[in-house]
């Protein structure tokens, strides 16, 4: 199989995780990577200095530079930095979000706002920063990290990121019509449900209404304690969160225009996959009544 040359990659989201995991394997894949992480002076340095410290010993390429999506300047600069060293932007990995656990009633809507805002704006800001020098190129990747709850079996209690992963999904098949004619391609992989390997639950966000939320303590608080373990229980043990990133070595690593849009990575097996390929073909098809086939991506023959 033919490969694409090195390239200059912006993961967003890459303090940890997810991010942490794709900016490292991928920088071993030989690419030059610049790990997108917030407040890198301050409260993620010590993520920074571990960072310098894998590149340093695996002798990869690899660099933090300051981006924080929720802040369109912030975006700006990082690109910016990286368009002044390398001169273009090949790969853009939009990984960034943050995971809330409780009864949707109980979230106020400034924290559904919230989540939407580090979800979904902040891939719009990272794309804004970014998509000027991509068409410029007339190349180039748009790699969108969704979810399975997407489409698949979703459990009760994750509505706000539940609902953001979906709009994620949403914009980033618009985008894919969208930028294709310049040259740009677009994937999203999808991940199901991994309760260990990265700080999605550990870090996941309250409801603020404390009230509501006890409310329905009577009812659902079992539920609301084990549903890691729920999810753990139907994940196969050799199951490994690596597989993630390494799928997005593959997809950064297959020839331009012929990158599928979607590639689920779920042990769970949640059926996010069928309904997706169903809803993927659904398109298609509309796209070629419509004559507008030559928006479609590889697979869309699904």
């Amino acid at each position: 199989m033919s490969v694409t040359l090195p390239q200059v990659v912006l993961v967003t989201g890459a303090s940890s995780g997810f991010g942490a995991l794709t900016a490292r394997a991928l920088a071993r894949a030989g690419h030059t990577v610049y790990a997108g992480i917030r407040e890198t002076g301050a409260r993620n340095a010590p993520a920074v200095a571990e960072l310098a410290e894998y590149a340093a010993e695996h002798g990869v390429d690899l660099r933090a530079v300051e981006l924080d999506v929720s802040s369109q300047p912030s975006a700006d600069a990082a690109v910016a930095v990286i368009v002044r060293d390398h001169g273009h932007l090949d790969t853009v990995v939009h990984n960034a979000g943050h995971m809330v656990l409780g009864p949707a009633e109980a979230f106020t809507p400034e924290q559904f706002a919230q989540v939407y805002d580090t979800n979904v704006l902040g891939a719009q800001r990272v794309n804004r920063a970014a998509l000027p020098h991509l068409r410029a190129r007339g190349s180039g990747l748009l790699l969108w990290v969704g979810s399975s709850s997407t489409r698949g079996g979703c459990p009760p209690f994750l509505a706000p990121y539940f609902a953001a992963k979906a709009a994620m999904d949403a914009l980033a098949v618009s985008y894919a019509a969208e930028v294709v004619r310049f040259g740009i391609d677009t994937a999203i992989v999808v991940p199901g449900a991994f309760t260990s390997g990265t700080n999605h639950f550990a870090h996941a966000g309250t409801p603020a209404d404390t009230d509501r939320a006890a409310a329905y303590d009577d009812k659902y608080q079992a539920l609301m304690a084990d549903v890691n373990k729920r999810l753990a229980a139907i994940i196969p043990p050799d199951a490994d969160v690596a597989e993630v990133a390494e799928a997005i070595v593959r997809l950064v690593a297959l020839p331009a225009g012929r990158r599928p849009l979607r590639v689920h990575v779920d042990p769970s097996r949640d059926g996010s996959e069928v309904v997706s390929a169903v809803a993927d073909r659904v398109r298609a098809e509309f796209f070629r009544r419509v004559g507008l086939e030559d928006l479609l991506a590889a697979d869309a023959s699904l």
